[in-house]
């Protein structure tokens, strides 16, 4: 779990890419966001390099989200 709570944007984007790196290809991570704009970065995040925006939500104003780690991209052949 990344706790990206009271951090403006980019910054719980960038936490939540550093901590998809560790992880295998189908593990989960949960974010957790107060910036109202973190919806939109992570929905375009995810859209961007083939990770799975699989749930959001938003309680009491922590939004919290969960995101399915992507395959590594393969090497492109010549």
């Amino acid at each position: 779990m990344v706790d990206a709570r009271f951090l403006k944007c980019p910054m719980p984007v960038l936490r939540a890419a550093r901590a998809l790196r560790g992880l295998a290809p189908g593990e989960r991570l949960r974010v957790l966001a107060t910036d109202p704009g973190a919806v939109v970065d992570f929905r375009d995040f995810c859209r961007d390099t083939g990770h799975a925006l699989v749930s959001w939500s938003e309680l009491k104003g922590v939004l919290s989200f969960t995101i399915k780690c992507a395959a590594p991209p393969s090497p492109a052949k010549v």
